[in-house]
């Protein structure tokens, strides 16, 4: 029996051991002083850091990611699953679909598996016999037509293909195989979460390709499978109309208390379908649709595989670092070659700046977006880092050969895409207090996130009116950002006469990775004409390069690649970048956006460490170096 010792016996104790205590402090209880919030909240307090209640770290993850479930993943030799999808993300060795050992440098933070609404888990239902699949009329004669031979596989491809993307009607006469699937699938995701260490997040892909235009959206759901397992992934077969899709995701919310969210992503493929400032059914935009739109998609999905769409050298003529792994020939489908005038419509410059404009017409900017990278890789494994990229499908990871495949096939050569042109993936990075799915969705929501091109850059900014050159050194720099201004995605409100809006910028290199080139604020804004313009001001730059009277350094870093050994050294650059910036030419009456891209100093691109590894010739169809980036969300003022 456990002996329990008086307070009398106690007091003994402690005076025989030298101390004097008073009667008062025995008889106290740590439990006396009573601390209420509205006590912390009213009182000054010894610890600085008690109150503290601003996103303090910075997250990385991908939020565009398909698995054997998706059918143009499984059904053309994608083998892992969500299993090893989460599994690899999470920091683990797995081996890859072609049998290749594989493993991130550093695990992600989170992971959305995205897999296509459309007949979601197709091929492993074929591969098991899943009974569900085959009760059903087409799923059987899919399943016969795989099992047939080549021809037959060939043919059901093509069969589904078609339906996919042409005829676009449900071949399945029941939801009994999809429920299956997406039952499994939401519970996968509960079983990887681990808040605080790593967040698995439920989402899919709405597949929309109007005419081989690409209006391709990612839904992120921010809930567990209590929530998520009340519904089914909505997709074309329902309606290729995004506006059909935000109506689904607010019955979501209705239903279920949940919260969703959809991401688009590839402009660059929709030949100025994307962001047009029509309807889907061709009709000019109102009110009513810029407030659904931007309620519904907060962010842009600016960089991945297919390309980086930040801005297009056509529309940037200034910007020498505006062409950068641009896909800039035709439509998804490669039917349609690209026409100068779809451009503006396409990438995130000019679609933030047309925001300006729509928003003063209609009262609301339906482009309000922030920035965030993703890989949409179809294999399973989210390699972004150029020496361990893993291509985008099974058949294009790392081979001799695969430089040569086409990823996307066209008729007309001069449109076709090939797999040398692919991007090496991109991340999104999120300012947030906690790893949990609530906090992650929260800065989402609020923008406060920002794409890299695969590198994990740290990067913050804050826009305010007051500002100084020397607060970017201080200890407290986001305590003080804040307190008087507005992280990424926030708005900038009316400042006292006089004054101009300030930045206080910080950037990191990747720990793992290169040195930093330079800082820049992109400022895009509505001139007295009711036209839009954009200016680069760099900010920050490294080494001993001047910025001029016209806010550019325009002597390049430098390089220290080597390219017949796929090497580069950080002797060039700098580790960390800091910078205060006043915009000069502030208008308190004109509408403008600013946003910072900080860039790397050039290393081998991924097509260059292939060449290296593999004693071949390095493509000629792409750049043997590039510099890797990142884009924050922008910081918007509105008169």
């Amino acid at each position: 029996m456990r002996s329990l010792m008086t307070r009398a016996a106690a007091t003994i104790l402690l005076s025989a051991s030298g101390f004097l205590v008073s009667s008062s402090l025995v008889n106290a209880s740590p439990y006396d002083v009573q601390v209420t919030p509205e006590k912390l909240a009213s009182e000054p307090v010894y610890s600085p850091f008690v109150n503290r209640a601003y996103p303090d770290q910075v997250l990385f993850g991908d939020s565009h990611f398909h698995t054997n479930l998706s059918f143009d993943a499984g059904l053309i030799g994608t083998k892992l699953t969500v299993h090893e999808g989460y599994k690899f993300a999470r920091g683990e060795k797995v081996i890859s679909n072609t049998g290749q050992p594989v493993q991130l440098i550093r695990p992600l933070d989170f992971l959305v598996v995205t897999d296509h609404a459309e007949f979601i888990g197709l091929a492993p239902m074929i591969q098991k016999s899943d009974p569900n699949l085959l009760s059903d009329p087409w799923g059987r004669s899919i399943y016969d037509l795989f099992n047939s031979g080549q021809e037959g596989r060939m043919k059901a491809f093509s069969e589904i293909i078609e339906i996919g993307t042409v005829t676009m009607v449900n071949p399945f006469s029941s939801d009994e195989a999809a429920t299956s699937i997406w039952q499994d699938f939401v519970e996968i995701a509960d079983t990887y979460n681990e808040p605080g260490r790593f967040t698995a997040m439920t989402g899919y892909e709405w597949t929309s390709t109007p005419k081989g235009d690409n209006l391709h959206r990612v839904v992120i759901l921010a809930d567990g499978a209590d929530k998520t397992s009340q519904t089914l992934p909505f997709s074309t077969f329902e309606s290729q109309d995004p506006e059909d899709l935000w109506k689904y995701l607010a019955l979501y919310e209705e239903k279920t208390g949940g919260r969703a969210m959809a991401i688009p992503h590839n402009g660059n493929l929709s030949n100025g379908l994307m962001f047009q400032p029509k309807t889907f059914e061709g009709e000019a935009i109102t009110r009513e649709y810029a407030e659904s739109r931007i309620r519904w998609e907060p962010l842009f999905e600016m960089t991945q595989i297919k390309g980086d769409e930040e801005a297009h050298p056509f529309l940037s003529a200034d910007d020498e670092f505006a062409d950068f792994e641009n896909w800039d020939v035709s439509n998804l489908s490669g039917t349609a070659p690209k026409e100068d005038w779809m451009l503006q419509y396409e990438y995130a410059r000019p679609v933030l700046k047309l925001g300006l404009k729509l928003g003063q017409e209609l009262g609301v900017n339906p482009f309000k977006f922030g920035l965030i990278g993703a890989s949409d890789t179809h294999t399973a494994l989210s390699t972004t880092r150029e020496e361990n990229y893993f291509g985008k499908y099974q058949q294009t990871e790392p081979s001799p050969k695969r430089h040569n495949s086409e990823v996307i096939p066209a008729d007309d050569p001069a449109l076709r895409i090939m797999t040398s042109q692919e991007q090496a993936g991109s991340l999104m990075a999120v300012w947030a207090r906690e790893n949990t799915r609530r906090d992650i969705f929260d800065s989402m929501q609020r923008k406060e996130v920002y794409a890299t091109t695969g590198t994990r850059i740290r990067v913050r900014v804050f826009g305010g009116w007051d500002f100084t050159d020397d607060e970017v050194s201080r200890p407290d720099f986001a305590e003080q950002g804040y307190k008087r201004g507005v992280p990424m995605g926030g708005d900038l409100r009316m400042a006292a006469d006089g004054k101009s809006p300030t930045f206080m910028i910080r950037a990191l290199r990747d720990p793992d990775g290169a040195n930093l080139d330079r800082i820049q604020i992109i400022k895009g804004w509505m001139d007295g004409q009711g036209e839009t313009q954009e200016r680069i001001y760099d900010v920050a730059v490294s080494g001993d390069r001047e910025i001029g009277a016209d806010g550019r350094a325009k002597e390049p870093v430098g390089s220290t690649v080597d390219l017949e050994t796929a090497t580069y050294t950080n002797t060039i650059g700098s580790a960390i970048l800091a910078g205060h910036w006043q915009d000069p030419d502030f208008d308190p009456a004109q509408s403008a956006f600013y946003y910072v891209r900080v860039l790397e100093i050039p290393t081998p691109r991924w097509t260059t460490y292939d060449a290296a590894f593999f004693k071949i010739e390095r493509p000629d169809n792409v750049p043997e170096t590039v510099q890797d980036r990142a884009y924050t969300s922008p910081i918007w003022y509105t008169p």
